[in-house]
C-alpha cells in the first residue's frame, strides 16, 4: 500500500493541495492543508519538548474544535497514541478510561472539564490546555514545556505498526474493551471510505458527530482531509439543527454522515421549519445504527440525494460495508451494502461459511481490523477464531452480496424459542406516519422467557396512543412479533454519540413500572 500511514497520507495531501481549504471553524477562520500541516508539526514539537515520545498514550477531551484536530494529529505525528475521551464523562468514568489507556498526559480545552482534571489529579497524570485563538498563530499549550525544536519532529518517521488511536467499545454487554488501532489500520480505513464514496479535493462536509467517536473522526474528518477535501466544524463545537443547513450551504457541502437519530432530528426540523434552500448533495450517509427504510425514503424525498446506509465498528477502524453510489450499483433500503476493502463471511458456530440467505455471525478480516483488544486475552480468544474477527452481529448475504443485519447476537429476542429481530420491528413502527422514533427491546417473561416491548416518540402534534400502535403492529407483523407493551415517551436514553443501546432502554422503561421488574443485564 502506498503511504501505509495516516501521517504519510496527510503530508502528501499538504504538498498536492497546499492552498485548498482543509478545515474551517464556522464563521471564524479557514485553514489550508499546508497551514494545517504546519500547525500539526509545530504542536508535535511542543509535545516532544514536553517529554511525549513514541508509544506514549495522550488523552484528549474537547468539544469539536480546531484545537482537538491539531492536537490529535500532533500526538500521532509524535508516534504516540491518541486517546480521545467524551467530555461528558463523570470523574469515575474519566478515571477508568485514563487508567485503562495508561495515559501519560491529558490535553483539554482552555476551559478544562473539572471531572477530567479531578481524575487526572487522582492518577497523578499531568494535564495541559490547548488554545488556537486565530489562524495566524500556533496552538499554545499551557503550562508550556521547554522550547520546542521543529528539527526533532522532522527526524521522526511514522511507522505503519505504530498504535495511533486508542478507543473503547461502547460496552453493550460488559465493561468497555480497549481497541488499539495502528497507523496502517487508519490509512487502510480512510482509503476504503474514500474509494466507496469517491471523495476528492472537491468534496466538503460539515462535522455532525463527536470527534471522540470513530464515526465522526474517521468517516467525517480524516477521510475528508486525506482526500484533499474540506471539513467545517460548527461554531458551537457540536451539532446544532438550527445552524446545520446554513453551514452546509455556506461551505458548499457535498455530503454529510450521521447516525439515524440525527437524521431524524434533521427531518423533524425540515417538516416543522424548512430552510429557504438546500445544498445539492452527492449523497447522504447513515451509519452506527440501523436506518429504517421509511426514514431513508423520507430523507431522499426531502433533500434530493441518495441515502447510503453503511455498517461499521470501532474494531474495524470504522467502515466494513456500504451501499454504493448510484453509478456503482443499487442501494437497498434495509441493507448495509457490500463489504468495502475487506473480506466478509457469514459463519455458523463451527466456522462454516453460510450460503446466501442463511443467517450466521458476520465475520471480517482485512488491513483495517485491529490485531486485538488491549490486555484482554479472554475477549481476543472469542473474537478472533477461524481466521476472522467476529463482530457479534447476526446477518445474511443476499445473492447480490449485500449484507442484511438481523441484530446483535445478544439483542435478539427469544420469545418461547422464536427469535425476533428488534431491527425488523423498529422498521415497521417507523413506517407509521405518526411515529418519529422507535426502539424495541426484550424483557424477562415468566411464560415465554422473553417478551417484546417498545418505546415510541410520536411526531410533533400527534396524539397516537398504545391502542393505535398495537393495531398497526398486528396488521404488519406476525402475532409473535407484536410488542406486549408500548411506552409512549418524549425521549429515550442514548449514548453520547446518539446510539441507542437496547439494554439501557429496557432498564430505563422497566424501572418506571416497578423496580422489582428491572432485568439484571450484564455488568
Amino acid at each position: 500500500m502506498e503511504n501505509p500511514t495516516l501521517t504519510g497520507l496527510l503530508k502528501k495531501v499538504a504538498s498536492e493541495f497546499p492552498d485548498r481549504r482543509a478545515i474551517s471553524v464556522s464563521g471564524k477562520f479557514d485553514l489550508t492543508h499546508a497551514r494545517l500541516q504546519e500547525l500539526v508539526e509545530h504542536a508535535a514539537s511542543q509535545l516532544l519538548a514536553a517529554g511525549i515520545g513514541p508509544h506514549d498514550t495522550v488523552a484528549l477531551t474537547f468539544p469539536n474544535t480546531i484545537e482537538f484536530v491539531v492536537m490529535f494529529l500532533a500526538v500521532i505525528r509524535c508516534r504516540a497514541t491518541a486517546a480521545p475521551l467524551n467530555a461528558a464523562y463523570t470523574a469515575e468514568e474519566f478515571e477508568f478510561y485514563l487508567s485503562d489507556s495508561e495515559s501519560k498526559l491529558l490535553i483539554t480545552a482552555e476551559q478544562p472539564i473539572q471531572s477530567a482534571l479531578a481524575a487526572a489529579s487522582k492518577l497523578s497524570i499531568p494535564y495541559v490546555t490547548a488554545s488556537l485563538p486565530d489562524s495566524a498563530g500556533y496552538v499554545t499549550l499551557s503550562p508550556t514545556a521547554a522550547e520546542p525544536s521543529c528539527d526533532s519532529v522532522s527526524e521522526l518517521v511514522n511507522d505503519p505498526s505504530d498504535v495511533a488511536l486508542f478507543l473503547h467499545t461502547s460496552g453493550t454487554t460488559s465493561r468497555p474493551k480497549g481497541v488499539p488501532l495502528t497507523q496502517l489500520n487508519l490509512a487502510a480505513s480512510v482509503r476504503n471510505i474514500r474509494s466507496v464514496y469517491k471523495l476528492t479535493e472537491s468534496d466538503s462536509t460539515v462535522i455532525v458527530l463527536p470527534l471522540f467517536h470513530v464515526h465522526g473522526l474517521i468517516a467525517g474528518l480524516l477521510s475528508s482531509l486525506t482526500a484533499g477535501g474540506a471539513v467545517t466544524l460548527p461554531a458551537a463545537g457540536r451539532f446544532s439543527a438550527s445552524t446545520f443547513w446554513s453551514d452546509m450551504l455556506s461551505y458548499n457541502a457535498t455530503w454529510y454522515t450521521a447516525v439515524p437519530t440525527i437524521h431524524q432530528i434533521i427531518l423533524e426540523r425540515h417538516a416543522n421549519k424548512p430552510e429557504p434552500a438546500y445544498p445539492k448533495l452527492r449523497f447522504i450517509r447513515s451509519c452506527s445504527a440501523s436506518l429504517a427504510p421509511s426514514i431513508l425514503s423520507r430523507l431522499e424525498e426531502s433533500f434530493g440525494a441518495p441515502v447510503l446506509e453503511a455498517y461499521a465498528m470501532t474494531e474495524a477502524t470504522h467502515l466494513m460495508c456500504s451501499n454504493p453510489l448510484p453509478e456503482d450499483g443499487g442501494h437497498k433500503p434495509g441493507s448495509v451494502g457490500k463489504a468495502v476493502g475487506q473480506e466478509l463471511a457469514i459463519l455458523d458456530e463451527s466456522g462454516v461459511v453460510q450460503p446466501h440467505g442463511v443467517n450466521g455471525e458476520v465475520c471480517i478480516r482485512g488491513p483495517n481490523v485491529t490485531k486485538g483488544y488491549k490486555n484482554n486475552p479472554e475477549a481476543n480468544k472469542s473474537a478472533f477464531t477461524f481466521g476472522y474477527f467476529h463482530t457479534g452481529d447476526v446477518g445474511f448475504l443476499d445473492s447480490d452480496g449485500y449484507l442484511h443485519l438481523v441484530g446483535r447476537i445478544k439483542e435478539l429476542i427469544n420469545r418461547g424459542g422464536e427469535k425476533i429481530s428488534p431491527i425488523e420491528v423498529d422498521a415497521v413502527l417507523l413506517s407509521h406516519p405518526e411515529i418519529a422514533q422507535a426502539v424495541c427491546f426484550g424483557v424477562p417473561d415468566d411464560k415465554y422467557g422473553e417478551e417484546i416491548n417498545c418505546a415510541i416518540i410520536p411526531r410533533e402534534g400527534s396524539s397516537i396512543d398504545e391502542e393505535e400502535v398495537l393495531r398497526f403492529c398486528k396488521k404488519n407483523l406476525a402475532t409473535f412479533k407484536v410488542p406486549k407493551k408500548v411506552f409512549i415517551t418524549d425521549s429515550v436514553p442514548k449514548t453520547a454519540t446518539g446510539k441507542i443501546q437496547r439494554r439501557i432502554v429496557a432498564e430505563h422503561f422497566l424501572a418506571q413500572i416497578s423496580t422489582a421488574k428491572v432485568p439484571k443485564f450484564g455488568a
